[in-house]
């Protein structure tokens, strides 16, 4: 996820956040981060070079949403065996 990327890289380059999330299309991380741009996640910064140099890096309402998406993995983390548990009690009933 790009918001996990950025939460972890910072202010990253296009290619430095591509190399963070694995694989992933150009075209799919461009629609991504347009996307996160335009619901306030995401700023954008192009800087007058050439080649142009485009940084991004999450806005306080990205970061807000990283530490809820964060939770919700240590509660995955905390809770794992009593899901498995409640899985097996609920597949061995049939």
């Amino acid at each position: 996820m790009a918001v996990d990327a950025l939460e972890e890289g910072g202010t990253l380059r296009f290619g430095g956040l591509r190399r963070r999330m694995g694989p992933v299309s150009q075209k799919m991380l461009t629609k991504t981060l347009r996307q996160l741009e335009r619901d306030g996640l995401v700023n954008r910064v192009v800087y007058p070079a050439v080649p142009p140099k485009v940084e991004y890096r999450l806005r306080p309402l990205g970061r807000a949403l990283g530490k809820a998406v964060c939770g919700m993995w240590a509660w995955a983390a905390r809770h794992i065996t009593d899901v498995e548990r409640a899985r097996k009690a609920y597949d061995g009933r049939g």
